[in-house]
Order: C-alpha cells, then structure tokens, then sequence
C-alpha cells in the first residue's frame, strides 16, 4: 500500500475488553442474549461468540454490554412515544448567508476567503467514503467516479488536487516546506479494500502516504425486540438429491454442509456517519492534532467536490465567529427533502442549535408564527438546508470526544408489530449521525452555519 495509514485492524490499544466473552457470560445479565445459543452446534456457538467477540473489541463505548444498555434505554423511549425535542422552540439560527449581495465576487465574500486562507495550515481533512455507486449506474466505490469528463478526473482525483493546492498555499505563508495536511478516510466493509487498492493504484493521488489514515467503520448487531435481542442470520441451507447420491460425497469434500454449519452468524447492520467521530476518538487523532496546534478539521462526502471552491470562505465564517461546528447549507425549499438548520430555545434558557431530520421538521414549526414548514418573503424557508459538510473547531472536538469515549447520542427507528409495541417488524439497530454532535457541547460552544448558493 506504499505506507499509507490504513487501519487494517484495530489497535490493541483500542480495544473495549481484555478477556473474551463466553457464552454464560453473553447468556446472563447485563447481556440476556441466551436465545442466541438455543438449538445451536458446537460449531455454530464458536462461530457466533467469534463475531460477538470480534464486534465488542470494535464498538465504541463500552463495547457490546455499552451498546445493549443504550439500545434498551432509546427502545424504551421509542415505545413510550419520547419526543426528542419536546420543550423546545425553534428560531432561525446565528450563521452567515453568503449569497446575493454577500456571495461570490462581492468584497464581504472575499473578506471572509482572506480570513479563511490564513487558516489553510491549522486545517485536517475527513471524507466519509463508505459508499458503492450502484444508485448512480457506477459498479465501484463513489470515488472512482469520473468527476470531470474533460480530463478524466475521477472525485478523489479533485479532492487530492484541492488538498494539495491549500497544503502548497499553507507552505508558503508559514514558510514550513514540510508542512502536510491530514486527509482521513472512513470506509465501509463494501468500500474498504476497494479504497486501499484505488490509493495503491494511483500512488496516493499525489498524496504523501504519511498524511493519509484510512479507517473501516464497522457494523453494529441489529435487535429484533424491546428487550434488545440481537438477531441472528439464519443458518439451515436446505439441499435435496436430485437422482444423484453422489451429491452428498461432493458436499462433503467440498466442506460445506461445514461451512454453512459455521455461518450460525449474528445479524449486523450500518451504524451511520456518527461513526466518524468514534474512530477519530479511537485513533487519538483529534488529541494530536490539537497538539499539533491544528484547529480545524473538514468533514466532506465522497462525491461533492464543490464545496472545496467556497472553503476559505466557510473557515473564514468559522474564524470570524470562532464557531465549534460550522455546517455548510444551502436555500432550503420548504417540504424538501434534507435536513434544516434550527436553533431551539428552551423554557429554562439554554439552547442548542442542530440539524432537525426533515420528518420532524413540520411537526416542531407548526407552532411557530410561520405556522409550518412554509417559505418567507425570499421563496426558502429561513431555516438553511443541512449538505452535510461540517467545519469542526478541533479543540471542542477532542474535548467532547474524550468525555463521551466517542459517542455521538444514538437515535433508534423501530417499526412496531401493533399497539403493545413489544415485537418489530423487522430487525433494528442503534444509528447516529455526525450532525448531532451539538448534543454533546456546552452552552459556550458556539455552533451556526454557512450558506451558500445551490
């Protein structure tokens, strides 16, 4: 892989345990998962307690036991009807709309590029690379999609390109011609090697393998009730002859009534983008950069480079308003279909401001004087529309991230089998999302946004 920081597996160092699970262990409190076990084969219990095992070294916060004991505590709330945001009322939140008369080519938009390109060598970078582009007709991983039909510029060939030409600018202003900015990359189990062999492919994109930290997010066990049991892959294969006894002596030198026998495995499903800051707690990175006396770190998708063109000016509205999380927005069109920048006041006169999923949009302003989720005098709603590129002040990033071990708060989204609300319809699992990273700051940490022409 020429050097580049792969993450081909976890740290010792990072992992939750010293001693492996057992299956009286997994059986009994605080785990109850004794279903697991029920009917099982010696070697489909040794396969299951592998990959239970295998996931409680991986998961952030306490592990497997961690992961159950949040998972019952969130499936309760969901039962119960808890509104996450009962209590609050929305405002339009503090940021900085840089269009029309403040938009590019104007001198406040350059005012704040000039800010933002003094911050280029205090800057580390995140791009969220875990998807395929099968709904987009491409058969591989998102950033080997041609971005540029002119040149042949794949997406990471512009990211690379961008990263270099601000690591080339942030030389020569601070005068260290050594002087590298960090790119880290979360893949998934689907992109993984994948991206490995795309860097190894194109040397790095030009990259200095040393800059580069690639890290795999991992799957978290699905729960098929209330109670959080996890859910486990079915394992009988059923074979029949078809006229030929001689079927049964293949199988078997073939090893697969074996093979299947082992595929006894749990059930496991994505944990969403929130990931990215567990692993960033995990490999220690936010920590080192800050003492690094870096202060920014940019979290970007695998298929909008566009966001680069406008990024001095997005730091420069960080700097300028020493923001914790700066989300970069566009116009939102009322009804559309992303997510809104709110900030919500409560009775006791705290706040937070945070990207409110589109869902739960309408429900929290109806009670507003704008009576819902409805257009103001300029055509948008006036509350900016999340793209999910997010500018974080590294020194609040490792500060929260080492009181919660990496855990953004965790939402859960089960679909009830009747009114008792005690059975699903189909397996669930705890997610989490970067943007709800506000729930873990303090009063003075200052979140807001930019915006920016669609």
């Amino acid at each position: 892989m020429g050097g580049v920081g792969s993450e081909r597996c976890i740290l010792e160092s990072f992992r939750n345990h010293s001693n492996k699970l057992t299956v009286g262990t997994l059986s009994a409190e605080p785990y109850n998962q004794a279903h697991l076990f029920d009917g099982t084969t010696e070697n489909e219990k040794a396969a299951i307690m592998d990959n239970l095992n295998e996931i409680d070294t991986r998961l952030a916060g306490g592990g497997l036991r961690g992961y159950l004991q949040r998972a019952r505590k969130l499936l309760a709330e969901a039962r119960e009807g808890v509104n996450c945001f009962a209590g609050y009322v929305p405002q339009v939140p503090v940021g900085e709309r840089l269009v029309g008369d403040s938009g590019p080519g104007t001198e406040v938009f350059a005012e704040f590029e000039r800010l933002g390109m003094n911050q280029l060598s205090k800057c580390t970078f995140c791009l969220l690379a875990g998807g395929l582009g099968e709904r987009l007709g491409y058969p591989g991983i998102k950033i080997g999609i041609t971005a540029e039909v002119t040149t042949g510029e794949t997406f990471m060939d512009k990211f690379a390109r961008y990263i270099l030409a601000f690591q080339a600018h942030a030389r020569k202003v601070t005068g260290r011609c050594c002087l590298q900015l960090p790119l880290v990359i979360m893949t998934s189990g689907d992109t993984h090697d994948q991206t490995l062999q795309f860097f190894c492919e194109n040397e790095n994109f030009g990259l200095n393998p040393a800059q580069v930290t690639i890290m795999q997010q991992e799957k978290v066990p699905a729960l098929m009730n209330a109670a959080a049991n996890i859910s486990k892959k079915g394992s009988t294969i059923e074979t029949k002859p078809h006229g030929h006894g001689d079927i049964h002596a293949l199988l078997h030198q073939h090893g697969l009534p074996q093979k299947w026998e082992a595929e006894g495995r749990i059930e496991t499903k994505p944990h969403g983008h929130g990931d990215i800051h567990a692993l960033l707690h995990q490999h220690g990175l936010p920590q080192k950069w800050e003492a690094e006396g870096r202060k920014w770190t940019v979290i970007f998708q695998d298929t909008n480079p566009l966001a680069f063109r406008s990024l001095c000016a997005i730091l420069g509205v960080s700097a300028m308003n020493d923001f914790a999380m700066n989300s970069v927005c566009v116009p939102r069109i009322p009804g559309e279909a992303i997510g809104a920048i709110a900030k919500l006041d409560r009775g006791d006169g705290s706040n937070m401001t945070i990207n409110v999923e589109y869902n739960q949009l309408e429900a929290l302003l109806k009670e507003t004087p704008l009576g819902g989720d409805v257009a103001d005098e300029t055509g948008f709603s006036p509350y900016p529309g999340n793209i999910n590129i997010v500018v974080f002040g590294i020194p609040c990033l490792a500060r929260c991230l080492e009181a919660t071990g990496g855990i953004v708060p965790e939402f859960v989204n089960p679909k009830w089998v009747g009114p008792e609300r005690d059975q699903l319809k189909s397996a669930t699992r705890l997610e989490c999302m970067m943007q709800d990273f506000p729930k873990m700051c303090s009063s003075d940490d200052k979140v807001g946004f930019t915006q920016l022409d669609r």
